[in-house]
């Protein structure tokens, strides 16, 4: 097979190139492959870059066609016959391929998706998450709890990525979202179809509050509700965006006597029996909200602390998963998954323990030379 007809199968199975002119297309692809050879004959010095026709094409397929959308003056058939168009995109689709695929700055990297610490962590989230996308979602009366843990997973791959990535600290600040999704899952598969449907009251309070309700008369009635529950419970006016956001607490069952408080730290995070992660939790938000821990933070004690708790959080959700949403699926599903999870639960644990081992390793260490092993 020639290179251009290679080149018109690969263009054939992108969805939208259908629309575009492949013979022009072909054109700058060859123009952009001999920039390439330019570059490298005027560098001598740098490394041999090695042409990859995937991502080229797409640089040129998504450049012309954002090209065009932009520039709606236009139309293809008379662009295709300038040859300062021709230069122009096979130019930016040269910058932008040689720049983000040969010359990207890459972070230092304390691990590679390749690890059994993160390709096992990772196969289990690829695999429970390809489940979840099979059924219906986004329908919160009906699937809010199995919308609520794919959000858990779908983070928690994020946070896995971006440990890979040798992201430390935006990784465990977004260790702090999928804490908070975590334990609202937990509060409302304890508590039930009562916290259930206190929950989606609120989330009606919290649209009324954005706007996001169009029917004014609606929207009234809506703060009329709220104001008249609020003075049921003791509450006042300055308390109206914490009770919108908590309120849906008052549903949960607790104590004779015990207090609650519309946060989560004393609220959310309590009744789901996750309070030991306070501490935790506070430096997270610390991260989050830009103080001098996001600066100066020791990268390998921050790559530790959240990759321990990424494993903690996972092994809490994948148990909702397993007693849960395991009852909903087929005989076959739940064949393939218990398969799985004889297979490699175990070496998600035994990485578990060596992650602990070696934090607590490197924890005492600073600490035996009287450093403060979370900053530099």
């Amino acid at each position: 097979m020639d290179e251009k007809t290679a080149f018109l199968q690969l263009l054939g199975s992108f969805p939208g190139a259908e629309r575009l002119d492949k013979e022009f297309l072909y054109r700058a692809y060859q123009v952009a492959k001999d920039g390439v050879k330019d570059m490298q004959a005027m560098a001598p010095g740098i490394r041999p870059i090695a042409v990859n026709p995937l991502a080229l094409t797409l640089y040129l397929i998504n450049e012309h066609s954002f090209y065009l959308s932009a520039h709606p003056e236009n139309t293809e058939a008379e662009l295709v016959e300038k040859d300062d168009y021709l230069a122009f995109l096979a130019s930016i689709a040269l910058d932008k391929y040689t720049t983000n695929e040969h010359l990207a700055y890459r972070n230092d990297k304390l691990t590679s998706r390749f690890s059994p610490f993160m390709s096992t962590i990772e196969l289990y989230l690829n695999f429970i998450l390809g489940m979840l996308s099979r059924y219906k979602k986004n329908d919160p009366k009906e699937t809010l709890v199995v919308d609520i843990m794919n959000k858990g997973f779908s983070i928690a791959k994020c946070v896995a990525m971006l440990l890979e990535g040798g992201f430390e600290t935006e990784a465990f600040s977004t260790w702090r979202t999928l804490h908070e999704n975590e334990c609202i899952l937990h509060v409302l598969t304890k508590n039930g179809p009562t916290a259930i449907e206190a929950y989606l009251r609120h989330m009606t309070y919290a649209a009324a509050f954005r706007g996001a309700i169009e029917s004014k008369e609606a929207t009234d009635k809506i703060f009329v509700e709220i104001k008249e529950n609020m003075h049921g419970l003791g509450l006042k006016s300055k308390d109206m965006k914490r009770y919108i956001e908590y309120g849906w607490l008052y549903s949960v069952k607790r104590e004779e006597g015990e207090d609650l408080k519309l946060n989560f730290r004393d609220g959310v995070q309590r009744c789901a029996g996750l309070s030991d992660y306070s501490k935790i939790y506070e430096m997270s938000s610390e991260i989050a909200h830009s103080s001098p821990l996001l600066i100066y933070s020791r990268k390998n004690y921050i790559f530790h602390i959240a990759l321990l708790n990424l494993y903690e959080s996972f092994f809490r959700l994948e148990r909702v998963f397993t007693t849960i949403y395991m009852s909903t699926i087929t005989e076959e599903e739940r064949q393939r998954y218990v398969q799985m999870r004889n297979l490699y639960y175990w070496e998600l644990q035994a990485a578990y323990r060596a992650i602990q081992v070696s934090f607590a390793h490197m924890a005492q260490t600073k600490r035996g030379e009287d450093e403060d092993p979370t900053i530099h």
